[in-house]
């Protein structure tokens, strides 16, 4: 007799998904909540329309398994990159200062006209970075193995 399958039966693999619409961003936004980097892994190639960061983010998807099983939760370090990026403005981040670390706490796509819009990331300490994108594209890939977080644990929001 064979069984359904369970969540918990699925392989670990790194994450590699995109994003084309805000209901899309959203799912990388609750993926991305809580990343941290460095100042320094934040690139915008403006000749290639394209915004990127190097984050280390906490595993969300395996938070809840790891506690439940009594292991250690894990982060991994990620790459978030957005195409079609015509302009990028920051509020509240000192960019002139090389050892500040950010930590993200959400992306959200605001529509313009014709598929136009603007993507926020804010970030902890009311900082923000603006995009300013002809058209929503997000890729988030994992590209390191998962790690222990250094902090042990899953981070909490107060209300």
């Amino acid at each position: 007799m064979s069984r359904d399958a369970r969540f918990e039966d699925g392989v670990d693999a790194p994450l590699n998904l995109g994003a084309l619409d805000a209901d899309d961003l959203r799912v990388l936004s609750t993926l991305v909540q809580d990343a941290v980097f460095p100042i320094t892994e934040m690139r915008w190639l403006k000749g290639e329309n394209r915004f990127a960061l190097l984050l280390n983010r906490f595993r969300w998807e395996d938070a809840a398994a790891a506690e439940r099983r009594g292991r250690a939760v894990e982060r991994v370090q990620a790459v978030l990159v957005f195409d079609n990026v015509l302009a990028v403005a920051s509020q509240g981040v000192d960019r002139a200062d090389r050892d500040l670390v950010l930590s993200l706490l959400s992306l959200a796509f605001e529509p313009g006209e014709e598929g136009a819009g603007a993507v926020i990331l804010t970030l902890a300490g009311d900082g923000a970075i603006r995009l300013s994108v002809e058209a929503l594209e997000a890729t988030l890939k994992d590209v390191t193995r998962p790690y222990l977080a250094p902090s042990g644990a899953v981070p909490r929001h107060e209300a």
